[in-house]
């Protein structure tokens, strides 16, 4: 007996979520015809495109530039550089220093 009442209680709650599914399938489409929704037409069309800050310079002006150079160095350069800045930071003695010790 509780078999059938559990199915008949999902069956109830499938059909709807289906509903519910369709529903905002329709009104979406509706909108989307309308060109906006009801709660962004009020604002002016200004306001909805704002860029994202890391975008701006600091008056506020939409960068042009490339945000990130990257230029091409050998893997031996890349190894000097991170051995010096590794060095220049306390972390001194290599395992070439522990070797001779």
């Amino acid at each position: 007996m509780l078999h059938l009442l559990y199915i008949f209680a999902f069956t109830i709650l499938a059909s709807l979520a289906i509903a519910n599914l369709v529903r905002n399938l329709i009104s979406l489409g509706i909108e989307t015809r309308r060109g906006s929704g009801s709660a962004m037409s009020s604002m002016p069309q200004q306001a909805r495109r704002v860029a994202h800050p890391e975008l701006l310079d600091s008056n506020g002006n939409l960068l042009d530039e490339p945000l990130l150079v990257m230029r091409s160095i050998s893997i031996k350069d890349a190894r000097e550089q991170l051995d010096a800045i590794y060095e220049s930071s306390g972390g001194g003695s290599t395992l070439d220093d522990k070797k001779d010790d």
